[in-house]
């Protein structure tokens, strides 16, 4: 079906025609499916193929990820905004958790008192509550930061890390010590690039392909 402008009105038809072009103009030679579709789900969410060769991961962190969601491991993210992107119906699947700290009714308080950013306080909760989670962030440098310094303690002990996270301060810094992280699955991105929608693309790609639909 035609709008009266000459745009697609099916849902399922615009997808198809965006993936199909998406596949024109990125190289997804030798990525398993559920590489490809990390990649395709990330340039579909920016419209920017760019992302396809910035885009990296640790051997076997994808297939890692979409198991532990399979399994029903929660997902943790840095701002509200990863969160509300994770699809639910597909985290639902798998009864995951998509939980969010930094909005907790203590968290700016404590931040203050300490002197530090909100971010790192959600990370430190979080990581109390669910060590073992996939912690997916797209905004927060110091988050990322202090979640390695969290796993360096002993204290976190992620089944992934997607650190996709955004700027110009700490941003590609913050990533580059997770790609250096041999002792942690990871997903990530180099340069200032990245967001809350990179973030929440990937892990419905992870979601996908745990369902089998890659």
């Amino acid at each position: 079906m035609i709008g009266p402008w000459g745009y697609d009105l099916i849902p399922e038809e615009i997808e198809k025609k965006s993936f199909d072009i998406i596949r024109g103009l990125v190289d997804l030679t030798g990525l398993s499916p559920a590489e490809a579709a990390v990649v395709q789900r990330v340039v579909h969410a920016t419209g920017d193929p760019a992302f396809a060769p910035i885009l990296a991961w640790s051997p076997g962190a994808v297939a890692a990820g979409a198991e532990a969601l399979a399994a029903g491991t929660p997902i943790v993210t840095d701002v509200e905004m990863v969160r509300a992107g994770v699809s639910k119906v597909r985290a639902g699947r798998f009864g995951v958790e998509v939980t969010c700290h930094l909005s907790d009714p203590t968290v700016a308080e404590e931040a203050r008192t300490r002197g530090v950013t909100r971010s790192i306080v959600a990370v430190e909760r979080a990581a109390a509550a669910y060590p073992g989670a996939v912690f997916a962030f797209g905004n927060a440098p110091t988050a990322l930061f202090r979640l390695l310094e969290l796993i360096d303690e002993g204290v976190a002990r992620p089944a992934l890390v997607v650190g996709v996270v955004v700027g110009f301060v700490g941003a590609a810094e913050s990533k580059e010590a997770l790609m250096a992280r041999g002792d942690v699955p990871w997903l990530s991105c180099r340069g200032n690039k990245g967001g809350s929608n990179v973030a929440a693309a990937s892990v419905n790609a992870l979601l996908k392909a745990a369902a089998g639909e890659v």
